[in-house]
């Protein structure tokens, strides 16, 4: 969810358009959870799509639910620390990205989500990786802002992993 909320707090920073729709599992605490988040220059007509364009997956069952849905051509992040790619997507651009070993690394497996979204940005330029930064200290809880340094560093790490952005 804060990686969706980051995207779009950044993505309205930028002047764009934005829907951020979140989605928890049946089990509130500790269950599934997901989002979507739409960015346009355009109205955004619906908060839903039955097409993503990208997925952000953090674990196996995430990525089995959601990767059949991803369009062709889209693409898909996936944290090879918990989940192993889909063999049947190779129409899809793939980055993989090892995000909770990088997170151990750092000493907070709890960043694993901002290494991931740092390759995510870096590899699709939805929004500026430093508009995601920025909006770290909106997003973030005020007793949480002690670790504003160490999620910047996790978005850097994830940066770095992506060599060359996506063909769009």
């Amino acid at each position: 969810m804060v990686m969706g909320q980051l995207l779009a707090y950044a993505a309205l920073a930028e002047g764009q358009n934005v829907v951020w729709f979140p989605s928890y599992g049946p089990e509130s605490r500790g269950g599934t959870a997901d989002c979507t988040v739409i960015i346009s220059s355009d109205e955004i007509g619906s908060p839903l799509t039955t097409a993503p364009d990208s997925l952000v997956a953090l674990s196996q069952p995430m990525l089995d639910k959601f990767a059949p849905m991803v369009k062709r051509e889209g693409v898909l992040v996936v944290n090879t620390s918990l989940a192993t790619p889909p063999a049947d997507r190779e129409d899809c651009h793939l980055l993989p990205v090892p995000a909770n070993d990088i997170a151990n690394e750092l000493g907070n497996l709890r960043i694993a989500n901002m290494v991931m979204l740092g390759a995510y940005v870096q590899f699709v330029q939805p929004v500026r990786l430093d508009s995601i930064k920025a909006a770290l200290a909106e997003v973030l809880p005020k007793h949480r802002h002690d670790l504003l340094p160490l999620n910047i560093e996790a978005l850097d790490r994830g940066a770095q992993l992506v060599q060359e952005p996506a063909v769009r």
